[in-house]
């Protein structure tokens, strides 16, 4: 019997009282699974574990993690990003757990997606943690029928700040975070729109490696500078030098936002 099982309340509202009582119970949890937090085998009977409940706009995946990885909790993501999940994670633990088949639309040849590249940004003598957000095509406004890219215009409404210089730290945008996980980036989390909680802006299939150093200025500010670009602005640089020199046109430009987002996790 799987004791060692955490359901938060709020994966207990989603799936209701009874399947999580059976999950508790041992009933719909495999004997082992696959962490979706850092991909290593885990056991319910040896650890204490995590219920992670994926929900999209159609469908809901039933995940698990160590509790030291991540705690019990419901991820709010577009159906594309769940499919990326559904890739990931066990299925036969999503279908023992009773939640809806991972059927999805077909995603459109066109659908933009954000691109994010990690690095170290040096801002008045010292080094920050930074995202690079990019996305691969123009971004419409939702419900608009024009081809204007409004990926800007959107972010900054959101509270994101144009830059044209980077020579200071952002401000704080309260209410979105950057989550880490066992020292892997897992997903930009925003307000979400009916109750605050947070959801994912961006969220990686799988989740992304990123370096010491890198880590240790994210722990030692505890926040994540992310910029974003419209697409063409920056580009795949190899290195980080080049990154900042691709990011200092971009603000040159006027092809540049910023916000420092509060970290989540470790």
């Amino acid at each position: 019997m799987p004791r060692m099982l955490d359901v938060s309340d709020a994966v207990r509202a989603e799936i209701g009282d009874e399947e999580a009582d059976r999950l508790l119970a041992g009933e719909n949890a495999p004997g082992s699974y696959d962490c979706t937090s850092c991909r290593t085998p885990g056991d319910f009977e040896q650890e204490r574990t995590s219920t992670v409940l994926f929900v999209g706009d159609e469908t809901a995946v039933l995940a698990f993690a160590h509790a030291t990885c991540l705690p019990s909790q419901v991820v709010q993501v577009t159906e594309e990003q769940l499919r990326g999940a559904v890739r990931s994670i066990n299925a036969d633990a999503a279908a023992s757990a009773g939640v809806p088949p991972q059927t999805t639309p077909e995603q459109a040849p066109e659908q933009a997606v954000l691109g994010v590249t990690s690095g170290l940004v040096l801002i008045a003598g010292e080094l920050h943690p930074a995202l690079v957000v990019e996305p691969t095509a123009p971004i419409a406004r939702p419900g608009a029928t024009g081809t204007g890219d409004e990926f800007l215009p959107l972010l900054i409404e959101q509270g994101y700040v144009p830059v044209t210089e980077i020579v200071s730290v952002p401000p704080v945008l309260h209410g979105w975070s950057v989550l880490l996980a066992v020292g892997q980036l897992h997903a930009v989390l925003q307000p979400g729109a009916a109750d605050g909680r947070p959801v994912a802006w961006w969220q990686a299939h799988q989740p992304l490696q990123v370096t010491d150093s890198w880590r240790a200025a994210a722990n030692k500010h505890q926040q994540v500078l992310l910029f974003a670009a419209p697409v063409g602005s920056i580009g795949r640089q190899p290195r980080e030098d080049l990154l900042r020199e691709a990011l200092d046109r971009a603000a040159a430009g006027g092809k540049l936002v910023a916000a420092a987002l509060p970290l989540a996790g470790t």
